[in-house]
């Protein structure tokens, strides 16, 4: 509750720089596989369709090839997590380091789950007023490639996309808002400082959804990493994240249909 308090007070983001949770280098690592993977994003954007497995027009790909994309995205996610813990493990902490604990008691499930709604009301609310007012600045302008054609239908995508969502909520918020943003903290000394730059990596290595959903996805990441310096632990986040995913990629058009 230390960092909440400092919130109410003004006076977090002018609070000594906390220790680093790994080297310099494994911080320049991160943001050097960040590159790759935007440098891929902007690939898979830019390459043409052809052949008869193409995907249709404006698709990322066909979806014959979402089960292989959903298993390639999993190991990724946990490659990612694996390289944040070994860099955490030789500086002698571990995944505690990265998330701020587990739960203690019942008590703080319920509290947890009880910010969790309303945070994600405003991530919702958040991401429609982006949207919307990207679409106001850019119209007529050439649309990006999406990945609707990669959101699930049958039973077993269903299934692979819910673990796709668990294994975000856990390694995207140990990688970003643990191992990046205390990484940023400990180099910058400023918290508002490391959560907009966390955000902002966040944003690309998302570049295959296009520049509209990369800036949609940054200042997505900004409230994550706000949530996470507010509240000095994951838990919400991981809640959040996991729940967020499952909504937006299935269980949404199985409510409102």
């Amino acid at each position: 509750m230390e960092a909440s308090e400092s919130i109410a007070n003004g006076t977090l983001s002018r609070s000594p720089a906390p220790a680093k949770v790994a080297s310099w280098g494994w911080l320049v690592g991160f943001l050097l596989i960040g590159a790759g993977v935007a440098g891929m994003g902007y690939l898979a954007q830019s390459a043409p369709t052809e052949g008869g497995s193409a995907a249709a027009s404006g698709q990322l790909a066909s979806h014959r090839q979402a089960l292989r994309i959903y298993l390639t995205l999993i190991a990724m996610d946990w490659a990612l997590l694996y390289y944040c813990w070994a860099g955490v493990h030789r500086f002698g902490g571990g995944l505690a380091t990265l998330s701020g604990g587990r739960w203690k008691s019942w008590k703080s499930v319920a509290v947890d789950l009880a910010i969790a709604l309303p945070f994600w009301v405003l991530w919702e609310g958040a991401a429609y007023g982006v949207h919307w007012l990207l679409q106001l600045g850019a119209a007529g302008s050439g649309a990006a490639k999406t990945v609707d054609s990669l959101l699930p239908h049958s039973l077993m995508e269903f299934v692979v996309w819910i673990a796709i969502s668990l294994t975000a909520g856990i390694c995207e918020e140990i990688a970003f808002r643990g191992f990046l943003q205390k990484e940023f903290h400990a180099l910058t000394g400023n918290i508002v400082a490391a959560v907009m730059a966390q955000g902002v990596v966040f944003g690309f290595f998302h570049a295959y959804q296009g520049w509209r959903n990369v800036v949609v996805i940054s200042v997505l990441g900004i409230l994550y990493g706000a949530l996470a310096a507010w509240r000095g632990n994951l838990r919400v986040n991981i809640v959040s994240h996991a729940w967020t995913d499952i909504w937006e990629g299935w269980l949404k058009f199985a409510v409102l249909r």
